[in-house]
């Protein structure tokens, strides 16, 4: 163990010595035959582990590790994580004071032991009364970009990026759902390596970076969500996109059904997207592979596999960087411009009206500003008066919703309790008077917040969701 690991943990702790801690971690080194290095605030055991030959282990077999007590080091952390499986690396971020930063990176050797890890020791009670936390760690690498012009085409801004930025993979541009010729003005940088993004995230970051005279926005795009293997083995449902607004679910059923009558269940499009749903998967499996690059309606799709994801994910619920669903009801299937989408927190893309009544979700929205000249002439308006793509709040859209369907407005009401670590957590619950005395007399949700305007926002979220399960019950019966 060289030097700076040594200067690493003679940090005060509060229950034992700088000599005691670093005689503690030698006794794990010698132990376990890991090698130990602490650089750039962090402290590393293995990578690789003794003995190891071949490359790194894949993406998915790493996990984040949160809420770890700050006087609580490798010798102690270790073990318990060992109980999943092997650990190629662990990686502690550190303070110079040589306490850690109370959270960690295991990487172990296969994603089943990751996942171990998940189910068996988060909430773990590590010492008594602190619960860690423990979920997947994704390595992003890929970057969102923003503001670009709509007429570029993605052989272009391939090539741009290449000439800005190093380590391009490749680009994702979807084309704009009412001209096929354009974009959507933004597009997916893939870059080879976490740290090639982080790279050019922090070249491009400062707001003042242009791409053909604009000035373009940069952020992490949302990473895909990971589906494991034995669900995506169970999928009857093919994900179609870059249709024509005008294709309706019976072209699209009557093409998918061509390759075999009868094969398609049902479809379900929205906007220039679809689902299909077949009766069996290995009907879908077939039709992915004949219809991927077809052309209908003047449009050639792209067909995959669609990847269930729980409901609630669909609408932007960043609370502290985490979602944690366990709301089995809700599992839906996303596509992947909702799944990657960071295009200033739109919500997902869901059909206008369910049985005559105005659905809860808003179509797609393009949000922007524009400068303000002195002598512009305003009109007062209602906010009543405008279509629902010109809101982007929960809470406003679900005003807007209620006073459509003639209802009287939403009622919140305010609760609070408080975290283990003495945190006040809040949540609203949401009344609808004119719907009370129905199927459902007020909607919760299952996740706590730490400020009020979070609170208020899943609770809007939450209660939209909800009442579109409840339309589309309300149609099916």
């Amino acid at each position: 163990m060289n030097e700076d690991n040594i200067d690493g943990t003679n940090g005060c702790s509060k229950v034992r010595t700088g000599t005691q801690n670093e005689a503690a971690l030698l006794a794990l080194m010698e132990k376990t035959g890991y090698n130990m290095v602490q650089e750039n605030g962090q402290r590393k055991f293995g990578g690789p582990p003794p003995g190891w030959e071949g490359p790194p282990p894949p993406r998915g077999c790493e996990v984040f590790v949160g809420k770890i007590p700050r006087d609580m080091y490798e010798d102690e952390l270790v073990p318990v994580f060992e109980r999943a499986g092997k650990i190629y690396e662990f990686r502690l971020m550190m303070e110079f004071s040589g306490e850690n930063r109370g959270y960690a990176f295991v990487m172990y050797t296969t994603k089943e032991e990751a996942q171990l890890a998940i189910r068996i020791l988060n909430n773990y009670e590590i010492r008594p009364g602190k619960f860690i936390g423990v979920c997947v760690s994704l390595d992003n690498c890929r970057l969102f970009i923003g503001a670009i012009p709509k007429e570029k085409k993605k052989e272009e801004i391939l090539d741009e990026m290449k000439k800005v930025t190093e380590g391009v993979v490749d680009v994702i541009v979807y084309p704009s759902a009412t001209d096929k010729t354009k974009n959507r003005g933004f597009a997916f940088v893939e870059y080879e390596s976490h740290r090639a993004a982080a790279m050019a995230r922090r070249k491009l970051i400062p707001g003042t970076f242009q791409l053909w005279g604009h000035t373009i926005q940069v952020d992490w795009a949302d990473p895909e969500k990971e589906v494991d293997e034995e669900t995506m083995q169970r999928v009857k449902v093919l994900y179609v996109r870059n249709l024509m607004i005008s294709t309706t679910e019976e072209t699209i059923k009557a093409e998918f059904n061509k390759f075999k009558p009868g094969a398609v269940e049902r479809v379900k499009k929205l906007r220039d997207y679809a689902f299909v749903h077949f009766f069996n998967r290995e009907d879908a499996v077939a039709a992915m592979s004949v219809m991927n690059g077809k052309c209908i309606d003047g449009a050639s799709i792209e067909v995959t596999l669609a990847k269930p994801v729980n409901k609630e994910n669909t609408w932007r619920q960043h609370l502290n960087g985490q979602i944690s669903p366990n709301s089995e009801n809700l599992l839906v299937f996303a596509s992947k411009e909702d799944s990657h989408s960071k295009t200033l927190g739109k919500p997902p893309t869901l059909p206008g009206r369910v049985n005559g009544q105005h659905s809860p979700s808003p179509p797609e929205v393009e949000r922007c500003t524009y400068p303000f000249f002195p002598g512009t002439k305003l009109t007062p308006i209602s906010m009543y008066s405008l279509k629902s793509n010109h809101f982007n709040s929960a809470v406003m859209h679900l005003d807007y919703y209620c006073n459509k369907n003639n209802w009287a407005p939403p009622e919140y009401y305010l609760y609070s309790t408080t975290s283990q670590d003495g945190k006040v957590l809040l949540v609203y619950k949401i009344v609808i008077p004119t719907i009370a005395n129905g199927s459902q007399s007020y909607f919760m949700p299952d996740k706590l917040c730490t400020t009020l305007e979070d609170a208020k926002e899943l609770a809007a979220q939450f209660t939209l969701l909800h009442l579109d399960n409840l339309s589309e019950r309300k149609c099916e019966e």
